[in-house]
């Protein structure tokens, strides 16, 4: 059977379970086991779907076209495999299936509770998540911190799986361990307090992964081991790191694999020569030192005076894995949309980059920036990746510019547009008038067909690709004929619905833009080809600056 690990956070939000929990996975695929990972999202929402993405971080899809959180991502980018649907979970979701339940008469007239109810449907919902997968282990990930009132219950259902199963699961705490500067010293009082929260609810953390910015030392591990009743073997240290990468690594060090399989009373396997190829990647990494200088225009930025790149984490992490494979030290710079609206000049800094990405997104804002910021690639011959919308708005930028349809837009912003060079997708329109937003829009992966003969083709090197979307509008096929004879290559189609995947500028380094996501699906191992592609077109930028 299935044995359960349950990673859970303490002292503040933010500190890297999701990191953890793939960094765990990461080193058990590499003793040979079949792992799997669940993510569970304390919010009321039922999916990522419909969740600011400043204030939760990237909506990630998975290939079945689950709209999840960002974790979910690295768990992909670790473990290497696809997680499905039954892999996340939130309150929303585990609530809105009991009610449904019980309106069936399903419960058989009894007083359906809070406890045990909802805790029985994320044990169930766990249980078939582990079998889905054939696993011989499943992470657990609780969103949020121990304490909070919102994942109360999911805590619960540990608690009774640990009851039920002796033997068969295992709890990790990831705790913050702060240094306040006008100390200087590094504190476990938060680390302890957690703990003391973390029993209440029933349960004493098995392994406590110390977070810092600095390696835990020997008295500090000694205090968390005295107060928060682990051995000391079993508080890993976990201090910062420059690449997430590392983190498995890291644990090694500590004999984290080890520990876990001990607790188990597993016999210890020797790691597999996956753990080289992920050590052999992650030096790879530290050693390229050249840099390639990568601007990102988008509008997902700010939080008040902070800055936030949670909003585009896997573009970022694709970007590096492209950059690595390419021995490239990745610069990415986040250039804010709306400055090209005010001050049209400052376009003129997009000079400086080795290549630019317009990501995806939604809504008005900042629109007309990305345009011009497109527009200047498309002249000035930078190397150009547009991503869903970052490929829209090429398409209007072009009709613009060169059709010369000066109202050319997309019926997301000007629905009452002459030239709706992007127009919503058919099955989309009555979802739109009836308020039918949550987890409505195309998802998923669809199959895209590869024009021979095109930058698309030789970055894939095959005829046929699949690639997850998320979007609910679509190139207008009335105008592929217009935009074909000035210059625009359809370098890729859906083959079932003949809707325009891929499209690119004759005669341009690299332009290219797709309806897709393919940072999705890019991993650390495996490098997303058009990435790569893009990636080496910067190179070449750079390489034939420093010629002139």
């Amino acid at each position: 059977m299935a044995r359960f690990i349950f990673v859970a956070g303490g002292v503040m939000s933010g500190i890297g379970k999701g990191v953890s929990t793939a960094s765990v996975g990461r080193i058990l695929v590499a003793r040979g086991f079949r792992v799997t990972a669940v993510k569970i999202d304390p919010y009321i929402n039922v999916d990522a779907g419909t969740m600011n993405p400043i204030e939760h971080g990237e909506v990630f899809v998975t290939e079945d076209g689950m709209e999840c959180d960002q974790d979910v991502g690295n768990y992909e980018r670790f473990l290497d495999v696809n997680v499905p649907r039954e892999n996340y979970m939130t309150t929303g979701a585990v609530y809105q299936t009991v009610i449904n339940r019980e309106r069936n008469l399903e419960y058989g007239g009894k007083c359906v509770e809070v406890v045990p109810h909802i805790p029985e449907e994320v044990i169930r919902r766990l249980d078939a998540a582990a079998k889905k997968a054939r696993a011989d282990f499943v992470l657990v990930e609780i969103g949020g911190t121990v304490g909070e009132y919102q994942n109360l219950v999911f805590l619960e259902a540990a608690r009774m799986m640990h009851l039920e199963r002796p033997g068969q699961v295992l709890f990790i705490l990831v705790s913050y361990l702060p240094i306040p500067k006008i100390i200087g010293e590094m504190k476990t009082k938060p680390t302890q307090h957690a703990v003391r929260l973390m029993n209440s609810a029933g349960i004493q953390p098995d392994i406590i992964i110390a977070r810092s910015t600095h390696p835990l030392d020997e008295p500090r591990k000694k205090k968390i081991s005295i107060f928060c009743n682990v051995s000391e073997k079993d508080v890993i240290s976990a201090p910062d790191v420059t690449a997430i990468y590392d983190v498995p690594v890291n644990f090694e060090r500590d004999g984290l694999g080890d520990r876990i399989l001990d607790k188990f009373g597993i016999r210890r396997r020797r790691r597999n020569n996956g753990m080289k190829v992920w050590a052999a990647m992650v030096q790879k990494a530290h050693r390229a030192t050249k840099p390639i200088r990568i601007g990102i225009v988008g509008k997902y930025f700010n939080t008040g005076t902070f800055t936030l790149s949670d909003s585009y984490l896997s573009v970022i992490e694709a970007i590096r894995h492209a950059a690595w494979g390419e021995n490239r030290k990745p610069m990415i710079e986040w250039l804010d949309a709306e400055t090209y609206e005010k001050f049209p000049k400052a376009v003129e800094e997009l000079k400086k980059y080795g290549g630019i990405i317009v990501p995806g997104g939604f809504g008005s804002r900042g629109v007309e920036g990305k345009i011009r910021a497109i527009e200047y690639c498309r002249k000035k011959r930078i190397p150009y990746l547009g991503l869903c919308y970052g490929l829209q708005l090429a398409v209007v930028e072009f009709a613009r510019h060169v059709l010369g349809l000066k109202d050319a837009a997309s019926t997301e912003i000007d629905p009452k547009t002459k030239h709706p060079v992007i127009h919503t997708l058919p099955e989309q329109v009555m979802l739109i008038q009836e308020k039918k937003m949550g987890g409505s829009m195309r998802l998923g992966a669809y199959t895209c067909e590869i024009k021979p003969g095109t930058k698309a083709s030789r970055a894939y090197q095959k005829p046929i690709v699949s690639e997850r979307h998320r979007h609910r509008y679509e190139v207008n096929n009335e105008y592929r004929e217009m935009l074909e004879e000035k210059g625009l290559i359809v370098s890729g189609l859906n083959p079932e619905r003949n809707l325009i995947e891929m499209m690119e500028v004759k005669k341009h380094p690299f332009f290219i833009g797709t309806q897709a996501h393919p940072e999705l699906k890019s991993r650390p191992l495996r490098p997303h080809p058009l990435f790569s592609a893009f990636v080496r077109a910067a190179k070449n930028r750079k390489r034939l600056r420093a010629l002139h």
